[in-house]
């Protein structure tokens, strides 16, 4: 959800904030203070896939206006501790306005506008908020994906201007928990989807989400918004949207409604793997060299991949504050002792005996924890959405240690025939 960090913007940012906006100053008359409601659909990056929000603010009568953006971020030296870590700063800016629409045109996004139908002393409440915020002393926030992002902050100041009615009205519950609104827009890349799935403990599965919850995504504050009839003092009922309108329309699909079913395409893929294991494992049974070293590369693979996996999830639960990974139920299928698969895969690939009883053990633990995993589910504690990670890494697990339990038998049933002839 955060703006692109281009040079043309910060440019005209520094240049916007060397003076105060008239609603700050006192020039402004409220009546001729418009405000609007601005959402950009989602782009092609991790931090794009989730749209954009950003509430403008434009003195007709002085002909000045101002964009205020609350997704932006900075890719400096800490970056990546403070990620790490759970407290990453995102800040507010005070943007061009038609500058910044035709960033997102140039980048083939939708810019959808929503004038907000508000009193003079509303809007003047909503612009003097804004151009508070955006203070260097106040610019900062500590961002939450879920709780404190570039849509919710708007959407608590308009709600602070008609008096807590937006909130009220998003008290409502959808048809979605978080972790499903999630995937809806996750799932234009799978792959990516999937890890973050992996890393996201049951916080997502608490129930079917709320409007306000939902709100995390602009376009679910724009439907709201949209939607919203507000109570004025004096009785009247009117709608909040006074006028919309599209600076531009993009030629991107929406995000669907309901996120789509891949356990079958993912299981398929687990099987697929789970089944190159057993092939590669009969057809290197009598020590063949080929078959081995590619087995052992395949351990390598998976090792590293879910290995790091694994481990990254397991001290992400242990020493940050992202709580959204505590307690994961997912170490159950894959945990840091799949990055065991490495150096014995190595081992494997170069033809140590000691490789394959080290293996055996390695996908037994995980075999044996898998089905911990599916069982304690009938618990209430443990109600975790997890079916993605389970369709993809049980067959693995399973296929991997028959491999080594098939190959053992064997290799007792080769023992004991001399004996027997």
């Amino acid at each position: 959800m955060a703006a692109p960090m281009l040079a043309p913007v910060l440019v005209a940012q520094l240049l916007l904030g060397q003076s105060l906006p008239p609603w700050m100053t006192g020039e402004s008359k409220p009546e001729d203070l418009r405000i609007s409601l601005v959402t950009f659909s989602p782009g092609d990056t991790l931090t794009e896939w989730w749209g954009h929000t950003s509430l403008v603010v434009e003195d007709t009568r002085l002909n000045h206006g101002r964009l205020y953006n609350y997704g932006m971020f900075g890719f400096d030296g800490g970056f990546v501790h403070r990620f790490i870590q759970g407290r990453l700063e995102f800040w507010v800016s005070d943007d061009s306005i038609n500058g910044t629409y035709r960033l997102y045109q140039y980048l083939k996004r939708d810019v959808r506008i929503q004038e907000l139908n508000l009193l003079p002393e509303q809007a003047l409440q909503v612009a003097k908020a804004l151009g508070t915020n955006v203070l260097p002393e106040n610019r900062m926030y500590l961002y939450h994906h879920y709780k404190d992002n570039c849509s919710t902050r708007p959407g608590d100041i308009i709600d602070a201007a008609i008096g807590g009615q937006l909130h009220e009205y998003e008290k409502q519950v959808t048809n979605l928990t978080l972790r499903q609104h999630t995937l809806r827009y996750s799932m234009v890349n799978v792959p990516m989807s999937l890890v973050l799935d992996y890393l996201q403990n049951d916080e997502l599965d608490d129930g079917k989400a709320t409007f306000r919850q939902a709100a995390f995504l602009p376009d679910e504050l724009e439907r709201h918004v949209q939607a919203l009839q507000v109570k004025r003092p004096d009785g009247t009922v009117v709608p909040l949207v006074k006028t919309q309108w599209n600076f531009y329309t993009s030629e991107r699909p929406r995000p669907p409604d309901v996120p789509p079913n891949f356990i079958p395409m993912i299981f398929a893929v687990g099987a697929l793997i789970g089944g190159l294991a057993l092939a590669l494992g009969h057809f290197g049974r009598d020590g063949q060299k080929l078959p081995r070293v590619v087995f052992g590369l395949l351990h390598m693979v998976l090792g590293l991949g879910w290995g790091s996996l694994g481990l990254f999830l397991f001290l992400m639960g242990l020493f940050t504050n992202h709580t959204v990974t505590h307690r994961n139920e997912n170490l159950f299928f894959i945990s840091p002792v799949t990055f065991a698969a490495l150096p014995f895969g190595v081992m494997l690939a170069w033809g140590a005996k000691r490789a394959k009883p080290m293996l055996k053990w390695t996908w037994t633990i995980l075999v044996a924890t898998s089905v911990l995993g599916v069982l304690v589910k009938v618990l209430p504690p443990f109600n975790q959405d997890n079916w993605n990670i389970i369709a993809l890494a049980m067959p693995v697990n399973v296929a991997f240690a028959a491999v080594f339990w098939l190959d053992q038998r064997r290799q007792n049933q080769l023992a004991v025939k001399p004996s027997g002839a």
